[in-house]
């Protein structure tokens, strides 16, 4: 093995300081390089904590106790300490930062949810596998450039804004949840054949019960987001209503939740029916919120 004498002069302090010289800069680069791997460790280790939660399926007894509730712990420090690093940096509006602030939104909502009723818990078994799918793609897209964030309203207005829109999005997303949960139970029942999956999800009731709730919570909010929303508008360039794309598939939206919250109270609406109608909503805000940024970081990069 070869040693290296004392006197042995590092090359790395040799060739820096030419190249800071020669290139003024490779200072800068070099300070972004290191903040650019700084960030991606961070990434990836919020995407980590979320595999625990992910695999809390493959349990032998899932049950709501601590090793639960350790893993979602896990997960949502996770989850949350990574936004915040990300957002304290600057406001960011990419496609990745989207997917984050849905992963932790639905994550607080979900524990609070989850602590309270005895059946959303049950969720655990879909909902993480697909926050899980949403952070790997969020890495995946980390580095794409973002759109320019143009600051037309007061400041306070569009962090309430966008605040209420992801709070939004990820009550649609729960709904969206655990109307597939008892999608997947009808079928199970039907066909006389209980899954391993199917044991795991809330009861048919259960899913419904939870069902019209965060629909119900999500319209509340929803129309508190269309209120800042043409707040935020009319400050930024003086109108009240645009119908583009996005504003058109969110009062969509609006229209569907109320009508199916109508027809449930009016005439008990549920099963098959009901849960084709909320996916649907789910998809329409899924096209106009992180769709966008799809459309505009990636397709049109």
């Amino acid at each position: 093995m070869l040693s290296i004498s004392k006197g042995f002069y590092p090359p790395q302090k040799f060739f820096t300081p030419l190249l800071q010289v020669f290139c003024p800069s490779f200072t800068g680069f070099n300070w972004y390089l290191k903040s650019v791997m700084e960030l991606t460790v961070l990434e990836i280790t919020a995407l980590i904590a979320l595999i625990p939660a992910s695999l809390l399926t493959f349990r032998r007894v899932p049950q709501k106790d601590g090793v639960y509730w350790s893993a979602l712990a896990v997960a949502l420090c996770g989850t949350l300490a990574w936004v915040y690093v990300r957002q304290s940096a600057g406001w960011h509006t990419g496609l990745s930062t989207a997917l984050w602030l849905t992963v932790a939104a639905c994550l607080v909502l979900y524990t609070g949810i989850a602590y309270f009723s005895e059946d959303a818990w049950r969720l655990t078994a879909i909902l993480f596998p697909y926050l899980l799918i949403l952070g790997i793609l969020a890495t995946i897209w980390s580095q794409v450039p973002e759109s320019p964030f143009i600051l037309g309203a007061p400041l306070a207005w569009i962090g309430t804004h966008i605040a209420v829109s992801v709070a939004t999005y990820a009550l649609i997303t729960l709904a969206a949840v655990a109307a597939l949960a008892a999608t997947l139970q009808g079928r199970a029942i039907k066909a006389k054949k209980r899954t391993r999956l199917s044991r795991l999800l809330p009861s048919i009731a259960g899913s419904e019960w939870l069902l019209v709730r965060l629909l119900i919570a999500s319209e509340i909010i929803l129309a508190i987001g269309l209120v800042t929303g043409i707040a935020t508008l009319y400050l930024s360039t003086g109108q009240f209503l645009t119908f583009d794309h996005k504003t058109t598939l969110t009062l969509g939206v609006f229209i569907i939740v109320a009508g199916i919250l109508f027809i449930h109270f009016r005439t008990g609406i549920r099963g098959r029916a009901a849960t084709r109608i909320v996916l649907l909503a789910y998809l329409l805000l899924t096209l106009g919120y992180p769709g966008v940024k799809f459309v505009t970081d990636i397709l049109l990069a």
